[in-house]
């Protein structure tokens, strides 16, 4: 098994009302591919995932925002979900560290209502993205351009549309990170501070 992702942190970013499997995919495909992810939220304990319209599971934070530096990670997952981006978006601390991830040069991956955050960060500007289609008008106006594709990828970052894309995601995902491995971050030995 191929492990090119070893010795890499990814954070991923989540408010409640994720949606649940735009998580645990992209997860599961990153911890296989030999990365240390950790979820971090504004909120500690833990933040519940949706399945669509239905209340999904709960996960636990490994992380608070408020104790997580950029400098620590690698790269950053944002999944999607409405309620999630929105409360993530309106969160300035939560806008202010995935712009300091972009402005490290560091790989985000984001699908579906995931790059609405990328609007608040001012990370859309001038970059070529896709997303959930009824975000098209918002990334426009935010100075990106959108496109409807499986996956889109532009100079560390990937963005997808939907769960239906998972796979495409994931491989394109890994891809970006395994690429974007010379940024440096503090070493996997750095004990983080976990809730």
């Amino acid at each position: 098994m191929l492990q090119e992702l070893a010795a890499m942190r990814i954070a991923i970013l989540v408010e409640d009302g994720f949606e649940q499997v735009e998580l645990t995919g992209p997860r599961a495909a990153l911890t296989e591919a030999g990365a240390e992810t950790l979820i971090v939220s504004p909120r500690g304990g833990t933040v519940r995932g949706w399945n669509a319209d239905q209340p999904g599971d709960a996960f636990n934070v490994d992380l608070l925002l408020a104790d997580a530096q950029p400098n620590d990670f690698h790269g950053l997952l944002l999944p999607g979900g409405t309620r999630n981006a929105e409360g993530l978006r309106a969160n300035p601390d939560a806008v202010a560290f995935v712009r300091a991830i972009a402005e490290q040069g560091k790989g985000i991956a984001a699908i579906c209502h995931g790059p609405l955050v990328l609007v608040s960060a001012g990370v859309a500007r001038d970059r070529t993205l896709t997303s959930w289609p009824a975000l098209e008008a918002e990334i426009r106006n935010g100075g990106g351009e959108w496109i409807d594709r499986m996956v889109v990828e532009e100079n560390a970052l990937v963005t997808s549309r939907q769960a239906d894309d998972l796979p495409a995601f994931n491989i394109a995902a890994i891809a970006m990170f395994a690429a974007s491995r010379p940024v440096s971050a503090r070493p996997l030995e750095t004990e983080l501070r976990k809730e």
